[in-house]
């Protein structure tokens, strides 16, 4: 009404012409004609009357309609609204399309005027606009569930995760044992799969569950969590602390799960999470399709006119949960991780790693990069340890068993194969003769398979078994000497220090010197 006094002032008051006022005013020169028209046949003057108010004034130039205006077709401000939420979609788009089936409705900035004042009479929660696809409020619920576990028969207290799609409304529940890191995945992953696809973005609050280090700009989010969403695409944008109006969705959504299911269950026995779960998912679907008072159409249908459309696919595979942990890789390039130990290659001894862990599967990284990947061992104090991460020298030693150097010793001859064999049972444990079998395969190298059996040959006679013996029977040619003694010395048994005296006969000493 201010631009109707405006057009009567500057017309009665000014002697402005209806092109000028048109022009100063912004209005068609068709407008400024029908006004004073109506004015003149009204009988009205400058300066109006003190006590004639905006409806009287109405009244006087539209005598024939009792609301003092025109009636124009309504557009249905529902639709509207819901429109609203898909994405790309505007009120001035929306104006067209209203304006191309009523010619004769509302100009476009009355369009957004009736608009805006039919939106303020919706909930608070309802007039933050969420586009279709973008969002999904998380968060769990305040009041616990108890039910009977099965197999010890004690009472437990469920928690049930909530989450809810921005632009429908439409809502997921389930009942966890807990509100820890595993179950607060679990909620996010069974929430993506019900709704069958991913947000743009993920909003919760801050638990400790969730962040390391709480913070208003830039809070620490828990690697598993960001794992969680690189998995599947999303971004994860965690409330202000202190500020729940910042999810407002998930507040309202955890509400109406508490009044419309928890309590409608709370005179209910559930034996196992199971039944619990079954109980939530019927009483869940039936609020769903439940219609909101104000827009008269149900949370599904919302959900696939605009929420489903929208939503990103779900990745081939579901998300395995996996915990990180950051350890030190030990002298022994092993890193010990729940009380197990797993190699990493050795070049990274006394580094810092991260540990990726998963109920099969251990995995290290070093500064982002996979450097090691075990099966994970079940026990305690076992060792898993893959042969490429060892130095050069360790994996020749461990390449070595007693069974392929026995294997070794047969392929050169007898002799040879007894005397590995005897090196091997006489240690406390057989590694300790593995470097002694090793000298003997240099030596059979550097001399040749015959000369080897020859010396074993000898140093078994001689009771002499030892890398040495035989060492030094090849340096000083004693192989190539006729071995002719047919039965072995009395007295002291085998033993690698005592010769007997036909080891200085072949070198030539006579028992009298």
């Amino acid at each position: 009404m201010r631009r109707i006094r405006e057009m009567l002032r500057l017309h009665l008051a000014c002697g402005l012409g209806m092109r000028q006022i048109a022009r100063s005013l912004g209005v068609s020169h068709s407008t400024v004609s029908e006004l004073l028209h109506r004015a003149a046949a009204a009988g009205l003057s400058w300066p109006l009357p003190e006590d004639l108010d905006d409806a009287a004034l109405e009244a006087l130039l539209y005598p024939g309609n009792p609301q003092g205006r025109p009636r124009r077709p309504e557009p249905d401000w529902g639709w509207v609204h819901t429109e609203l939420r898909r994405k790309g979609v505007t009120l001035q788009l929306l104006w067209v399309e209203y304006k191309r089936g009523h010619p004769d409705g509302y100009q476009y900035s009355r369009f957004c005027e009736r608009y805006r004042q039919w939106r303020q009479k919706l909930d608070v929660v309802m007039r933050q606009d969420h586009r279709a696809g973008e969002k999904m409020f998380v968060d769990f619920a305040g009041p616990t569930v108890p039910y009977v576990d099965p197999a010890t028969g004690e009472v437990r207290q469920a928690h049930v995760f909530v989450a809810v799609l921005g632009a429908s409304g439409y809502t997921f529940a389930r009942a966890y044992e807990a509100q820890d890191l595993p179950c607060w995945i679990a909620g996010h992953t069974d929430a993506v799969e019900y709704f069958a696809g991913v947000p743009e973005l993920v909003v919760s609050d801050q638990p400790k569950t969730a962040t390391t280090r709480a913070c208003r700009y830039e809070p620490d989010l828990h690697p598993t969590y960001r794992e969680w969403a690189e998995h599947y695409g999303t971004a994860l944008l965690p409330a202000r602390p202190g500020h729940p109006r910042d999810k407002a969705k998930a507040e309202v959504a955890v509400q109406v799960v508490e009044r419309w299911i928890l309590a409608a269950l709370r005179n209910r026995t559930f034996v196992g999470l199971g039944e619990l779960n079954e109980a939530i998912a019927e009483a869940l679907e039936a609020l769903n399709r439940r219609p909101l008072q104000k827009l008269g159409v149900s949370r599904r249908e919302l959900y696939e006119r605009l929420d489903r459309p929208a939503l990103r696919p779900l990745p081939p595979e579901r998300y395995v949960y996996a915990e990180w942990k950051k350890a030190r890789v030990n002298i022994d390039y092993h890193v010990e991780v729940d009380r197990n130990h797993y190699s990493v290659p050795y070049t990274l001894a006394r580094e810092e790693v991260e540990v990726r862990l998963t109920r099969t599967t251990v995995e290290l990284f070093h500064r982002s990069r996979r450097v090691a990947s075990h099966v994970r061992a079940h026990g305690v104090g076992r060792y898993v340890t893959d042969p490429q991460h060892m130095p050069a020298a360790h994996r020749a030693h461990r390449e070595w068993s007693p069974g392929r150097l026995l294997d070794w010793a047969a392929g050169i001859g007898p002799r040879t194969a007894e005397l590995v064999r005897t090196l091997l049972e006489t240690r406390p444990h057989p590694e300790q003769g593995y470097r002694a079998c090793l000298g003997l395969m240099r030596l059979g190298r550097q001399y040749g398979p015959e000369r080897l059996e020859a010396a074993c040959a000898r140093a078994l006679r001689l009771h002499a078994v030892s890398f040495r013996s035989v060492k030094s029977i090849l340096e000083r040619g004693l192989d190539r000497q006729p071995l002719d003694l047919d039965t072995p010395e009395a007295g002291l048994g085998p033993h690698p220090h005592v010769r007997g005296p036909h080891y200085y006969t072949a070198k030539g000493v006579t028992a009298g010197c």
